[in-house]
């Protein structure tokens, strides 16, 4: 598309014309601040004095892109989407950018440089997406329809549905799925590290998430943990240990293939729905079925996030769960904007700020789970919760619920604050630190409870 194309002289539309203009002069404004960079050593390898140099460099062209974007989200996306009549997912979505808007987001180059370093030996490219992603997300226009468009059904379950729908299951890697009856039961199989997440993982729930939304037969969907084989959980059942801190040191998880498209991906699908290709324009543009988890053993960080957004939680007796987030250095994804509403703010203080572990037979248990069971009872308490949550008006008034609970425009706004705070946390020299440490004993974050 050429630039003249894009010129609007619709009013109330964004002037791209205009923000080509100054997009020129931002690039080279960028370049300029940059320019120091090009001659220092690899992150790793530089000195004290070097390295303040790079923060410098990086900071003065950070803040140019961000003024750039905050005059110019609107016409930079409307560009990238033609006017928002195409839908780019977050990966897509940021190399379009690097190609339209060269030096405004890292290239695709870059983050394969990037993503063959450890954590500590990077560059901090990623930064650059979460500056872009804030202020996308910023915008009511573009950031309603990014949201919109992660509702869309993966191209891969797309090309899977039809053999599900004849066989019934399907086995993604890291995450298998088996219809019972009209029951969708999705299972994490990562057996050695504790169903520890990495970006393998995300992509596999949400494909088993499209899989169990878009399947007519299905009415509920169930999410719960294989057995394991790791060492110290041999032949249990886990839920989840969170984030896989080995692959976040190795620098194995993105910013935008994980942390970011878990939250706006599966995750949001979980509360949302699936966009329907074609609604009709008078019902809602999703399906939506309600969900129930079951926990075995533990859901550390990420999968005590997970609970906040199930309709029904079942929990064994011996189980607890955390959000260690104070330990991590990271921001625990949408916790800090569901766990208030779910618990209130003192009990949210006190699990993300200072790490309090909750076992499901205390008392504040309860704001979390709904149901807690013996570990031989979990199979009947899975299946009565099943029964409970198929009936035809579960549905309309789950969404309701999420209407009056979670607006989307409150949860858009929570996420422009999240992709840059995600993306600085990333980089921060305590988060690094505390990963190396986590990882020379312990593989994962699941490879520490007691």
């Amino acid at each position: 598309m050429t630039t003249s194309a894009l010129r609007s002289d619709t009013p109330g539309l964004p002037d791209q014309g205009e923000a080509r203009r100054a997009w020129q002069t931002a690039a080279e404004a960028i370049a300029e601040a940059e320019r120091p960079i090009a001659g220092l050593p690899e992150p790793d390898r530089r000195s004290a004095g070097q390295r303040a140099a790079a923060a410098a460099a990086r900071d003065a062209a950070r803040a140019i892109r961000a003024r750039f974007l905050d005059a110019h989200a609107d016409a930079v996306y409307d560009h990238l989407t033609a006017r928002r009549t195409v839908d780019l997912r977050l990966a897509e979505l940021v190399t379009a950018a690097a190609t339209a808007y060269p030096g405004l987001v890292p290239t695709t180059e870059q983050l394969a440089a990037e993503r063959s370093r450890p954590q500590a030996a990077k560059e901090g490219h990623e930064i650059d997406q979460g500056i872009f992603l804030s202020r996308v997300l910023a915008s009511p226009t573009a950031g309603r329809h990014l949201l919109d468009t992660m509702l869309l059904p993966t191209p891969r379950a797309l090309r899977l549905l039809p053999d599900f729908e004849r066989t019934g299951t399907a086995d993604l890697g890291s995450v298998r799925i088996e219809r019972r009856d009209d029951a969708a039961h999705l299972t994490m199989c990562r057996t050695d590290s504790l169903n520890a997440e990495d970006d393998r993982q995300v992509e596999d729930l949400e494909t088993a998430v499209d899989l169990a939304l878009l399947d007519p037969a299905v009415r509920v969907g169930v999410l719960r943990g294989g057995e394991m084989t790791h060492p110290r959980y041999r032949g249990k059942r886990v839920f989840s240990a969170g984030i896989n801190l080995k692959s976040l040191h190795a620098g194995d998880i993105s910013l935008v293939d994980f942390l970011l498209r878990r939250e706006m991906g599966y995750i949001h699908k979980l509360v949302r729905g699936v966009r329907a290709e074609q609604p009709a324009h008078w019902r809602s543009a999703t399906v939506e079925k309600p969900w129930i988890a079951a926990v075995d053993s533990f859901a550390i960080g990420g999968g005590a996030q997970l609970l906040l957004v199930f309709d029904q939680v079942i929990a064994a007796a011996d189980s607890y769960l955390s959000l260690p987030a104070a330990q991590e250095g990271i921001v625990p994804g949408a916790s800090n904007f569901r766990l208030g509403r779910a618990a209130g703010p003192r009990l949210s203080r006190q699990v993300i700020l200072r790490g309090r572990r909750i076992r499901a037979t205390e008392p504040d248990a309860r704001l979390l789970v709904d149901e807690v069971v013996e570990p031989s009872g979990m199979d009947a308490a899975v299946e009565r919760a099943v029964a409970e949550l198929r009936g035809p008006a579960v549905v309309p008034n789950r969404h309701m619920l999420n209407v009056a609970e979670e607006p989307p425009e409150e949860f858009r706004r929570y996420l422009a604050e999240f992709a840059l705070q995600q993306a600085l946390r990333l980089y921060s020299d305590d988060v690094i630190g505390k990963v190396g440490r986590f990882t020379e004993g312990k593989q994962t974050e699941g490879e520490h409870p007691s």
